[in-house]
Parts: C-alpha cells; sequence; structure tokens
C-alpha cells in the first residue's frame, strides 16, 4: 500500500469516526431537549466517553492524525479527513459546546429543574 492509499485509508476512518461521533453528539442533545432516554443515549455516552478520554491522554489531539503525518499528510485542519476546513476547524468548540449543553440538559432534568 502506497503512502497516498494509506492517508485516504486513514481519511476515511477518521471522516466516519468523526460522523459517529458527531451523531452521538446530538443524540445527547436531543436527550437533554427532549427527556428521552434509552439504549441510543447509553451509547452516545459511552462513545463520548472513550473520545474525551482518548483526546485527554493525547493533549487534544486524535492519535489517527499523528497516523496521517507519519504517512506524509501535510498538517491543517483538513489534511486528516474528507471534511470541509470550515467544519473541520470549529470542531472542538462546536462539538464541545453541544455535549456539554446536552450534558447540563440532562443534569437538569435529573435534578428536577426541568421536566
Amino acid at each position: 500500500m502506497t503512502n497516498i492509499q494509506c492517508i485516504a485509508l486513514i481519511r476515511g476512518i477518521h471522516t466516519a469516526i468523526y460522523l459517529v461521533m458527531a451523531t452521538a453528539t446530538f443524540v445527547l442533545l436531543y436527550a437533554g431537549i427532549t427527556g428521552t432516554l434509552g439504549v441510543w443515549l447509553w451509547i452516545a455516552l459511552v462513545l463520548l466517553s472513550v473520545e474525551v478520554a482518548v483526546l485527554a491522554g493525547n493533549k487534544m489531539k486524535c492519535p489517527l492524525t499523528a497516523v496521517a503525518v507519519k504517512y506524509g499528510a501535510e498538517t491543517g485542519y483538513v489534511f486528516d479527513t474528507f471534511l470541509p476546513e470550515r467544519i473541520a476547524r470549529h470542531t472542538f468548540s462546536f462539538f464541545g459546546t453541544v455535549m456539554i449543553t446536552g450534558l447540563l440538559l440532562l443534569a437538569a432534568r435529573s435534578l428536577g429543574v426541568l421536566k
């Protein structure tokens, strides 16, 4: 497998993970807004917990980024996914805000502040 093929594979895997994690984040927000609890919320919480642990353990950088660089990818916002730069650049701030909002809404619901 050539370096270009390796980078394309890494970008594909990273993009798929990105989409799964984005979905999990919105499942969390939906549960916070509607109060809907269930298996999808628990799956989302597990996935998001693993993601946060991985990022925290890697100084807020995805380990796939280092792998992409190893195979010759350039640095920047778009070299390790197939997402447009305007989306990738704001990933942490946008999804972090959505995740915290979902968690706060769930906490408020569990404490009886929201019904």
